[in-house]
């Protein structure tokens, strides 16, 4: 049997999270939040996020990801009264859309749930997966309005609380746009409009991609060796104007700053098919993992992430696998607050522009 190197075993990637680090809420106001900044070299400087600003300068490119996450957890229920809930993942067609369902066992196809009298919901089919490809009776924007009405925010399971009303802001960026993610963006949730309109001052430019996060960014690596891990899927948008700014960036030679994986993930998607890149709008299964040689981002901004998950592997890559588990280390010792609604890392590449 051969054996596998450190870096591509999944336990390497393992860490003891007490739940106490897991931050509930989020930090307010939103730039208040705390700042691991890891340098070239390796060395830990704290620091609250709105100083990121301090390791900015002209020239640079910032690029954010505007999906809008939209309240895709339903509840409804069965004709015999019993209780169902929907997470809205992937929609297939104007009626149609693949949904996680609980409880799963007992809802065959041709079940018919109810929402509120305001629309329904049928089984059509049942996927490999275990998820169920449902047809609603509204479309369009009426859909939409529904939703909108009686949705809920899909707070990832360890928040292990139930959404609320302030979620519907707090679990979004303040520059959202573009509908279509089960998951926010996290590493946007620490920016402001005033710390964004300070970074544009100081000379930095900014650009917006769309990546559509999925559910399975929660989804943990559950294979000994890396390597044999199926990603999902996820949609991307790189508009015109954002690939003339990276191509811009890039030829002139300024540093890249992605904000969050997500972002990350759709750029080096899109450098992958070509570079100079090119507007595109597609799906990406990339899976970024320790010796993927990054081509366009020079620095990411990021939160900690869940053990043995895809994306600590994908901030290992980046940043070096004995780096970001000391930081790591580091972040639990002096406190710093973990996923989604916690603290942030300001990571930069060891190969990165001088």
């Amino acid at each position: 049997m051969t054996k596998i190197p450190e870096i591509f075993k999944i336990e390497s990637y393992d860490y003891e999270l007490p739940d106490d680090k897991i931050a509930k809420y989020p930090a307010s106001p939103r730039d208040s939040s705390r700042l691991l900044v890891v340098d070239e070299s390796g060395n830990f400087l704290e620091r609250r996020f709105r100083q990121i600003v301090d390791f900015l300068r002209a020239g640079d490119l910032l690029i954010l990801n505007d999906t809008r996450v939209f309240p895709a957890r339903m509840y409804g229920r069965k004709k015999t009264g019993g209780k169902v809930e929907f997470l809205l993942l992937e929609n297939l067609s104007p009626r149609r859309w693949k949904v996680l369902v609980k409880p799963g066992r007992r809802l065959p196809v041709g079940t018919v749930v109810n929402f509120d009298d305001l629309m329904e919901a049928e089984v059509i089919c049942r996927f490999d997966d275990g998820s169920r490809m449902v047809e609603f009776s509204a479309q369009d924007e009426k859909f939409w309005r529904i939703l909108d009405e009686i949705g809920h925010i899909p707070l990832p399971h360890y928040i292990a609380r139930e959404d609320e009303p302030s979620d519907r802001e707090t679990y979004q960026t303040v520059y959202a746009k573009n509908r279509g993610a089960v998951a926010a963006p996290t590493a946007g949730l620490h920016f402001t409009e005033d710390l964004l309109e300070k970074i544009k001052k100081m000379g930095v430019e900014i650009a917006y991609i769309t990546l559509n996060v999925g559910w399975g960014t929660f989804k943990p690596i559950e294979v000994s060796d890396i390597r044999e891990h199926k990603m999902h899927r996820e949609y991307y948008i790189i508009s015109k104007d954002a690939a003339d700014r990276i191509n811009s960036a890039l030829g002139d030679g300024r540093r890249i700053i992605a904000v969050g994986t997500t972002t990350t993930r759709a750029l080096e998607s899109a450098a992958n098919e070509s570079i100079p890149v090119v507007p595109q709008k597609r799906w990406t299964d990339i899976f970024i993992y320790p010796t993927y040689e990054f081509k366009i981002v020079d620095a990411m901004v990021t939160n900690f992430h869940l053990p043995k998950s895809s994306l600590i592997v994908m901030v290992s890559a980046f940043a070096g696998i004995e780096t970001i588990m000391k930081a790591y280390t580091y972040a639990l010792e002096n406190d710093f607050r973990f996923y989604s609604y916690g603290d942030a890392m300001l990571l930069f590449r060891r190969t990165g522009k001088p």
